[in-house]
């Protein structure tokens, strides 16, 4: 397999992701499927999908529609008899629909409390167990590295809440098509920072790098950063920060001699640029993205093991 035939699929969906964005967008503002302003809400999701949860409870709070929790589904004690737990709907996220810790979380909650479902696959399992269902199945994916399913399911949510994610979709028209620069394909490790909603990409671009490159990643909130990890950062190191920057980190990275990355363009567009360095990453190691050492594209466990 030649290197530019690694990562076929991935650079198919990934390059897309400003027209599937678009189409977020517009269905996101046609359907009022998403619990009520107001409502106290549980998102939960797996990997990839728990971290665009995490974006979106911070931004849904920060945009004062209602306490709003994220969890990782295998964490996720939605249906404790404590008061603190008792929420007013349940949003999981899931490409696949077919991952066994969010459907058995579901099939407790069933009848309980109201699920709105966001997926893929739109002939999953997931759908007999959600009182609403938010198809996308124009994102769905081929890679088993996610990137444009997650991202339009973060545009549709935020398109939701009233935020204009416009100019992240011209913002990542050149960030999926740009040239990557020698210095990222050589990095021995990178970390990713984030800010408020931003914690989460950092959380899944980090992510992304460990599955399709194999390589030594960290994420962090920023404001965390100079507690203790930033003494991991030196020459042929990158550190990548989302969203806002805290005051003089800029001037405690140039100290470091890592290459430091904030840039003025949209967060979901530095995310998408993530994605692309990543693969070309991958593809000068001889790696598949594709097809990632030790992963499927749904994690479905097997109960009599």
């Amino acid at each position: 397999m030649s290197e530019n035939t690694l990562g076929a699929f991935m650079e198919e969906e990934l390059v897309s992701q400003p027209d599937v964005w678009q189409r977020a967008i517009d269905q996101a503002r046609a359907e009022k499927l998403l619990p009520a302003d107001g409502q106290r809400i549980a998102v939960i999701g797996c990997g990839t999908s728990w971290f665009m949860a995490q974006s979106y409870a911070a931004a849904r709070e920060s945009a004062g529609k209602g306490v709003t929790d994220a969890f990782a589904a295998s964490e996720a004690f939605l249906n404790s008899n404590s008061a603190d737990r008792q929420y007013d709907a349940v949003v999981a996220i899931t490409r696949s629909g077919t991952t066994t810790e969010v459907l058995e979380i579901l099939a407790g909650l069933k009848g309980i409390v109201p699920i709105v479902a966001i997926i893929g696959d739109t002939s999953s399992p997931i759908v007999q167990l959600a009182d609403a269902v938010i198809g996308l199945p124009y994102a769905d994916e081929r890679s088993v590295v996610q990137t444009r399913f997650a991202t339009s399911a973060l545009v549709y949510l935020l398109t939701s809440l009233g935020i204009d994610v416009k100019q992240a979709i011209e913002d990542a028209r050149d960030a999926v098509t740009g040239p990557v620069a020698q210095e990222l394909l050589d990095a021995e490790q990178f970390t990713f920072l984030g800010t408020g909603w931003t914690v989460g990409l950092a959380h899944e671009a980090g992510l992304k790098m460990r599955e399709a490159v194999q390589g030594w990643t960290e994420s962090y909130p920023a404001m965390e950063y100079r507690h203790g990890p930033i003494s991991i950062a030196a020459p042929g190191r990158v550190t990548w920060l989302f969203g806002a920057q805290p005051e003089g980190l800029d001037k405690d990275m140039a100290a470091t001699g890592a290459l430091y990355i904030h840039t003025d363009k949209h967060p979901l567009a530095e995310l998408a640029r993530v994605h692309k360095v990543t693969l070309e990453r991958a593809r000068v190691r001889g790696l598949n993205p594709d097809l990632p050492r030790n992963l499927t594209r749904s994690v479905i466990l097997d109960a009599s093991a």
